[in-house]
Order: structure tokens, then C-alpha cells, then sequence
């Protein structure tokens, strides 16, 4: 199989982390990469996967019916270093029988403490204090300058507890979380009872929870789950984290909730579009925290991502299990 790897030709399209770079590097087959930090062209994109057996992408990289048919018959492996998918026509994909990895379980840990420190930091008001005594409006100790939301005794619902749902919540948990909320089907019931956590609606965990925190992916069932609806029936006190996916959050629909004191504050990692222009009317809002997008931004997470999808790329290439592989 060495020998017919050396003949195949795979596509990367972007810089990936070292310790995945090296590893294909290593891998003895014709690598051609856009080498840049920047995302690939369209054209560009276009022009690389020509003949390619396999091709490496990032969630950036919108993989359509134009990029395969682009690629030719030879595609036959695509490895994305993401744990979502919805960059993906996965139904195109099925269709020409290519096999598809993605990188979950490796980056959970880190995008779940993200999780973790965007709720701790939007419902304390951190940048709002930080820029408080940067601008020299810390005049004295007064007891309710600055007061935000603590975690004891609250309710926190968790949209989506898959893996880093359940991996956001059992870190809230020793924060003193009175009662776990969720919506979806749990991978593990053990976990659940762990937790006591409640399945619920979509509307009850809006009615009820203090921290409504996103963590399901982006499915045609979750574009706009969180919209004006969503918004009316939370809290007046209650914060809203989105970490998972831009659009399954109505923007129009959260910033006027959030400038009407519908809810009380909103920390956001992820936008539509990324990234989010400058003049965004969220971005004047003093009660809402935007990230960019840096849920798996520690150096050990995107290290073991671009290993695992250099790994399900040789392994696909190869005939064998993808590690990461995907049923769709």
C-alpha cells in the first residue's frame, strides 16, 4: 500500500498546527498546501484539490458539490480538522461514497473550560470592570457598582449535552449549580444521574434557567433555536453563552433583547458571520462579550486536532478506520 500511497495526492488548505504538520510530512505521499494563515480563495481551493486523492480542510472551508466535482474521481477521503461538520455537503459526500473524519473528543476539555471562563466572565462584568479602572472610573467601594450573577444556588440549562455539554456542566457543578436543565438525547445516562440534570423543552429551559449556555451542533432543526421567542421567555436576570455555532443564535433577535433588558447579558465564541465586522451593533453593547471563535485554542487541543486529522486522512487514504471517522 506504501508504494501506491506515494502516487496519491493530498490537499491541505491551510497551515496546520507542527505536531500534525509533521506527521505528514513524514507520511511519504505528494502534499500540496495553501501555506498561509489565511483562509484559501475559492479559486485557489478550486485550482489545489485538481486530482486529489484526499483533502484536508478547516470549518472555514465551505466543501461543496463544485469542490468535489473540482477534485475529480479520485476524492476519496476528507478530513476535517473540526469537531462540527456543517461546512460539509454530507449528503453529496454519501452520494460518492467518500469517507469523512472529523476531530471530536480531543478538543472537549479545552473548549468546555473556554465555556466555563466566557459564563464566569460575562455574568461578573470582567471587561466592564477592566475598563473601569483602566478610564478611571473606579472612584471607591460601593455595594452595587459592578454587581453581576453568581453561580450558587442557579439553574443553568445546557442546550445540547453531548460531549461538551456534559464536559461544560460537570465543571459548573462545584460552582454550586442548584439544578441541571438539558435539551436533546444524553450520550450517557450515568452522566445525566451524575448531574440530576432534567430533560426538559426548549421553552422550559428558557423559562427556568439563570445560565443558558449552547453546546448542540448546527443541524437544519437548530438554525435560529435561539431567537426572539427563546429570548422573551428567559429571565430578566438570566445570561445566554452561545460556544457552538453562530447561526444557531437569531442576532437581530438577541441584540434586542439585550439592549431592551429582555436578559441580562450575553458572552458570545461564536458569530455570523466570523469574523464579526467591527461596526456590529453587538459590539457597543456593554453587557455582551464576543470571543473569536478560540473554544479549542489552547496549544495541546489544536496539536492533538491536527494529529487525529492527519491520522484519519493516512488512514482513509490507506483503506483502514478512520479514528475520527463519521457515519453520515
Amino acid at each position: 500500500m506504501e508504494g501506491t500511497q506515494q502516487h496519491m495526492k493530498v490537499f491541505v488548505t491551510r497551515r496546520i498546527p507542527p505536531e500534525g504538520q509533521k506527521l505528514l510530512s513524514q507520511a511519504g505521499i505528494n502534499v500540496q498546501q495553501w501555506d498561509s494563515d489565511e483562509v484559501i480563495p475559492r479559486e485557489e481551493l478550486l485550482k489545489g484539490i485538481e486530482g486529489a486523492h484526499g483533502l484536508l480542510c478547516l470549518l472555514t472551508d465551505t466543501i461543496d458539490k463544485g469542490v468535489m466535482d473540482a477534485a475529480g474521481p479520485n476524492l476519496k477521503v476528507i478530513s476535517t480538522l473540526s469537531v462540527g461538520f456543517d461546512h460539509l455537503a454530507t449528503d453529496e459526500i454519501k452520494r460518492r461514497g467518500i469517507k469523512v473524519g472529523a476531530t471530536p473528543d480531543v478538543s472537549t476539555d479545552a473548549t468546555a473550560e473556554l465555556a466555563v471562563t466566557l459564563l464566569l466572565t460575562t455574568c461578573r462584568r470582567l471587561p466592564e470592570a477592566i475598563e473601569e479602572v483602566r478610564n478611571g472610573g473606579w472612584k471607591t467601594w460601593a455595594p452595587m457598582w459592578m454587581c453581576g450573577y453568581g453561580l450558587s444556588d442557579s439553574t443553568v440549562g445546557v442546550i445540547g449535552l453531548g460531549r461538551i455539554g456534559l464536559a461544560i456542566a460537570q465543571r459548573l457543578k462545584p460552582f454550586g449549580v442548584k439544578r441541571f436543565l438539558y435539551t436533546g438525547i444524553p450520550p450517557c445516562l450515568k452522566s445525566v444521574e451524575e448531574l440530576k440534570a432534567e430533560l426538559v423543552s426548549t421553552e422550559k429551559l428558557a423559562e427556568e434557567s439563570d445560565f443558558v449556555l449552547v453546546s448542540c451542533p448546527l443541524t437544519p432543526e437548530t438554525v435560529g433555536l435561539c431567537n426572539k421567542d427563546f429570548f422573551q421567555r428567559m429571565k430578566k436576570t438570566a445570561v445566554f453563552i452561545n460556544t457552538s455555532r453562530g447561526p444557531v443564535v437569531n442576532q437581530e433577535d438577541l441584540y434586542q433583547a439585550l439592549v431592551s433588558g429582555q436578559i441580562a447579558a450575553a458572552g458570545l465564541d461564536v458569530t455570523t458571520p466570523e469574523p464579526l465586522p467591527t461596526d456590529h451593533p453587538l459590539l457597543t453593547l456593554k453587557n455582551c462579550v464576543i470571543l473569536p471563535h478560540i473554544g479549542s485554542a489552547t496549544h495541546g487541543a489544536r496539536n492533538a486536532m491536527s494529529v487525529l486529522a492527519v491520522k484519519n486522512l493516512l488512514k482513509g487514504l490507506a483503506g483502514e478506520v478512520m479514528p475520527g471517522g463519521l457515519e453520515l
